[in-house]
């Protein structure tokens, strides 16, 4: 069975997203590519674009490929609740006719009454999933505390590994993957580099060999996603040329 890959339509950059048109302007790039879907960014779209997700989903079915959504907020609050726009940001990714949509963490606690957010996933065809991302709540005790009790309470449908993110807070990749890979559904594939203070993503050529030896430890089975730079003169080549190295790798 052919290994999925998503394109992260963040991978373009900002700017470049906006000088070609949005989000959508990106479909025929990716679908050229020989990718297997898109993961759209809530934090690209404007209010215009956010009125008009179905057209948006549409041209997404058109191009035969498939919908993931990314959602810029926490999955809890500041003070443990849940997220409170959690309804819309569904209709939202319904909208896309989404197979996925993925928040970060935020500060779960682990007294955390889970009834509310079993509810709210019962009749919901999107699946919920969870990234470590660059903040404190990105850590891997936080994460791994958390899909303990997930596996065990079934609140979400698994977890978002950022194979790069774990450098932004201190942790390592490898154990990381160790520890939580019978969780992962989703994989964000991203290699950085130290870049003053903190780090940087890099195309995977330009990397070592790290991300590679951390996919070795993940599920080889769930979709695979590029988030990392995608440039050049020709975007298209450039993508399918990442395309084909994930789903081989």
């Amino acid at each position: 069975m052919k290994r999925e890959v998503i394109v992260v339509t963040a991978a373009y950059g900002n700017k470049q997203v906006r000088e070609l048109g949005g989000q959508q302007a990106l479909l025929p790039i990716i679908a050229a590519a020989g990718a297997d879907g898109v993961e759209i960014r809530r934090e690209l779209l404007d209010e215009q674009e956010l009125g008009q997700l179905s057209v948006l989903g549409a041209d997404i079915a058109s191009k035969k490929l498939i919908a993931f959504y990314s959602v810029p907020e926490a999955l809890f609050t500041e003070d443990g609740s849940l997220n409170p726009h959690l309804d819309q940001h569904f209709a939202e990714a319904e909208q896309l006719n989404a197979q996925l949509i993925k928040y970060s963490l935020g500060n779960y606690h682990h007294d955390f009454d889970s009834s509310e957010l079993r509810s709210k996933l019962a009749d919901k065809k999107v699946h919920l999933v969870v990234e470590n991302d660059q903040t404190e709540y990105g850590r891997f005790a936080a994460l791994d505390g958390f899909f303990h009790a997930c596996g065990e309470s079934r609140i979400c449908n698994g977890m978002t590994f950022d194979t790069g993110n774990w450098l932004w807070v201190g942790d390592q990749p490898l154990p990381a993957a160790e520890s939580l890979s019978r969780y992962v559904s989703y994989i964000h594939v991203k290699a950085a580099v130290p870049h003053g203070e903190s780090w940087r993503a890099i195309p995977l050529d330009e990397a070592d060999n790290l991300w590679r030896e951390t996919l070795a430890l993940l599920p080889s089975d769930v979709p695979r996603a590029i988030e990392f730079p995608l440039e050049g003169p020709d975007l298209v080549a450039v993508t399918r040329h990442y395309v084909d190295l994930l789903r081989e790798a």
